[in-house]
């Protein structure tokens, strides 16, 4: 399957170009990376960990699962 587009642009042309976003699997809390300030991940609003970052900088896919690791239990 293949992205109708290249760019990940999916609203106005005049938008910031998100790279992904900042993820907490526990609480599922999601923070855009162009809504977090500074270089470093942010904090859950809701439980207080460090966030996880997911997606490539190329990808122009779904950031839902990119980088998270399944134990399995």
């Amino acid at each position: 399957m293949q992205a109708s587009t290249e760019s990940p642009n999916r609203g106005s042309a005049t938008a910031t170009e998100s790279k992904g976003a900042y993820w907490c699997h526990d609480c599922s809390e999601r923070i855009r990376d162009v809504k977090v300030e500074g270089d470093g991940a942010p904090d859950c609003p809701t439980c207080g960990d460090e966030m996880e970052f997911e997606r490539s900088p190329d990808s122009t896919g779904c950031a839902c699962w990119v980088g998270y690791s399944y134990s399995g239990a």
